[in-house]
């Protein structure tokens, strides 16, 4: 197996950009036609794809059957990896990210955290507020930290001179969600993934106080051409927000203001369990 030069890899690069701007220009003619065909590639974790795209998916499929869709499931830094390649020309992430130049990000919801253990648990018995000191000294079970900056998790540990004890970490809540029912610790995971089969066996702590608030958003790539299906997409994701507006994002007259007038509209919260 060969490896390209440094100039070959640099053709590669550019005949991907080229050939992606080729699909970008066949595909907005087919749209203006008047005919909604094309591809909707979306790269995101597996939180998003598991407990908020479903219904999403099935309503925009529902509405555009003739357009393609393809889930692209990884962690952040796969996901960042997918961007830079050109691979998906859409982006669900939460938090931290390395995109901000490549990407245009449109805030979609808030979440927060929840603890999880089973209703035998003496954290399940125990009438005080939870805090951060009475969490350290139980074995916790949450997700995989990212290797792109510190983890807001750990930080709040950190800044009340804590070292929380992880015992086990995943990418799946629902892998979770299984290590704490065998006994193996504390979870701590994502409000919107619990669901109310989960409530049968598992008793959930309410932590929003103790760590920080994080928000959804949903990245465009700044050179994409503008898709109605696109639009309705991030409007079913975007129930707070006008078509009218998000349209506008995809206008370069108007991206800046319209991208500030969205950031500076109130995001909803989905805080799933207790709904």
């Amino acid at each position: 197996m060969t490896s390209l030069t440094d100039a070959g890899q640099e053709v590669y690069e550019r005949a991907k950009r080229v050939l992606n701007d080729i699909d970008e220009i066949e595909n907005f003619a087919i749209e203006s036609k008047g005919e909604q065909r094309g591809v909707l590639s979306i790269g995101t974790t597996h939180t998003q794809a598991r407990y908020v795209l479903p219904d999403i998916i099935r309503q925009f499929a529902d509405k555009f059957p003739l357009i393609d869709l393809e889930l692209h499931q990884g962690t952040s830094e796969q996901i960042d990896e997918l961007v830079r390649e050109k691979r998906v020309n859409c982006v669900i992430a939460s938090g931290l990210n390395t995109f901000n130049n490549e990407l245009l990000q449109i805030p979609i919801y808030r979440w927060s955290r929840v603890a999880i253990v089973p209703k035998s648990h003496p954290l399940a018995k125990d009438k005080r507020n939870i805090n951060l000191e009475i969490l350290s000294k139980h074995s916790l079970v949450t997700y995989i930290f990212s290797i792109q900056g510190q983890s807001s998790f750990l930080q709040a540990f950190e800044s009340e001179g804590l070292t929380p004890r992880i015992a086990f970490t995943a990418r799946d809540a629902d892998i979770i969600k299984t290590y704490v029912r065998k006994g193996m610790g504390v979870g701590i995971v994502a409000s919107i993934a619990i669901e109310p089969n989960d409530l049968n066996d598992l008793f959930v702590i309410d932590i929003r106080k103790l760590f920080p608030e994080l928000t959804t958003w949903i990245g465009i790539p700044q050179s994409m051409i503008t898709r109605t299906y696109l639009i309705d997409f991030i409007s079913l994701l975007s129930s707070h927000l006008k078509k009218d507006d998000i349209a506008k994002i995809f206008d370069l007259d108007y991206r800046d203001e319209y991208l500030n007038k969205i950031k500076d509209l109130p995001v909803p919260e989905k805080y799933l369990f207790n709904e």
